[in-house]
């Protein structure tokens, strides 16, 4: 009997199911990963640190992390989710450390690039805008799902 063999998803198909960019059609998809970084971390690595400014929008592409505050686990987090989008928006400080428990790989989006990459594009901005509005809509007001 032959295994099937599970192909892991793109990382195009992970970006689309990200509620911030769910709404975005393939070519817009495109044009925002390629403003983005993989960026490996080993486990015991510190990806982010409460505290510091946030420097962008991370997309966990395989191992996972958890976050902390303090001593507590806040989340574990494993691929296809994702931290930091706030960052995209402003840059305040983070509010929780997150640190890699196995070898992972993230694409990271720094604001900077993404929004010269974005920024002046409508269809972009609306699909944002109405994600955003979503969430303080939401039951609990918050930006953070």
């Amino acid at each position: 009997m032959c295994a099937v063999r599970t192909v892991p998803p793109s990382t195009l198909e992970l970006l689309s199911r990200v509620p911030l960019f769910s709404s975005l059609d393939a070519e817009h998809l495109r044009t925002i990963l390629r403003t983005g970084k993989e960026r490996d971390f080993s486990p015991g690595g510190e990806i982010v640190r409460a505290g510091d400014r946030g420097i962008g929008f991370y997309l966990l592409l395989s191992g996972g992390v958890e976050v902390r505050r303090e001593s507590a686990v806040l989340a574990r987090l494993g691929p296809g989710e994702f931290f930091g989008e706030m960052a995209l928006f402003d840059d305040q400080a983070r509010s929780a450390d997150v640190v890699a428990v196995r070898p992972t790989r993230c694409l990271v989006l720094s604001p900077w690039e993404f929004w010269s990459a974005v920024g002046k594009d409508p269809v972009v901005l609306r699909a944002l805008l109405r994600e955003t509005v979503r969430r303080l809509r939401g039951p609990h007001g918050s930006l953070s799902e």
